[in-house]
């Protein structure tokens, strides 16, 4: 008896639009299941592709892209024999490939900033702890202005601020990824562009924090010390259960991206202390309003 050709569930097309890391996590989830449904370890797979176990695991995470040879080989293996749903897997591994929407930017970018910018898009959840300034997905462009000033006096700062406005565009895409901030009272104090430029900020916050998919906390200065104090980082959650979280810490020159157990379980709970030591967001939205308006 010939065994029935393995079909492909398809791919929600909402996913395309959280840019090609978010397609290509999806693609490396199918490839997953389908090994697992013909009972394929990741190094019979490697083999099969003359590659290792290692690429299996980085191409069903989505952590690299994809070759058109290593797609049919592993569709062949796994039982995928029909035209059309091969056809239709590689077409989606190939818009997995191409360039995310900060290509265009990539001259101002440093390598590993590139990475944060593609899994911020695919995240399920961003949570974020900010003891020193407004997160960027909830900065006005002056105060991005100013913020970019800081660092960059040259005639790219145009550009670097349309950028992070870019950016921000993932909090209006259906489906697309919740954000939680946590913010230090120091930031609200902290008078970047001016005084006019920080009240406009902070009025800001207050409108996006009565956005749907996003939370606003403030950890006021009454709180006393906390568990993230001298530190900024942000956890990013994926929809798909097999993948980690990711820690991002971001330095002057590099950052961090932590996803050992260990260390997400440390992060998790500074997270989860943090937010129960921060007013409510009720509270959090009534201080935003307090400080601009003293401003």
């Amino acid at each position: 008896m010939v065994a029935e050709p393995v079909r492909i569930r398809g791919i929600d097309s909402r996913v395309a639009e959280r840019g090609p890391t978010a397609l290509r996590i999806a693609v490396g989830g199918q490839l997953r299941k389908l090994r697992e449904m013909k009972g394929i370890t990741p190094i019979e797979a490697g083999e099969y592709i003359r590659g290792s176990h290692a690429k299996i695991s980085r191409l069903e995470l989505g952590r690299t892209g994809y070759k058109d040879r290593d797609i049919l080989d592993l569709l062949t293996l796994y039982g995928v024999t029909e035209p059309d749903q091969r056809e239709m897997f590689l077409e989606l591994a190939r818009k997995a490939n191409q360039p995310g929407w900060w290509h265009r930017y990539n001259d101002l970018l440093p390598s590993w900033f590139e990475t944060y910018l593609g899994l911020e898009g695919a995240a399920q959840t961003i949570r974020t702890f900010e003891g020193q300034l407004v997160p960027g997905l909830l900065q006005t462009e002056d105060y991005t202005h100013a913020v970019i000033e800081v660092g960059h006096q040259n005639a790219e700062a145009a550009r670097r601020v349309e950028l992070r406005g870019k950016r921000q565009e993932i909090l209006d895409i259906q489906d697309g990824p919740r954000l939680w901030a946590v913010l230090d009272e120091a930031v609200l104090h902290r008078p970047i562009g001016g005084k006019q430029v920080l009240r406009e900020q902070i009025e800001h916050l207050v409108d996006m924090s009565m956005k749907q998919g996003v939370t606003i906390q403030v950890l006021p200065y009454e709180a006393g010390g906390h568990a993230a104090a001298g530190s900024s980082f942000t956890m990013l959650r994926f929809a798909e259960p097999e993948l980690p979280d990711i820690v991002y810490i971001e330095q002057l020159t590099s950052a961090l991206y932590l996803d050992r157990k260990e260390d997400l379980q440390l992060y998790r709970e500074v997270m989860d202390k943090v937010a129960v030591q921060a007013l409510t967001p009720e509270r959090s939205r009534q201080l935003l309003a307090d400080v601009a308006k003293e401003l």
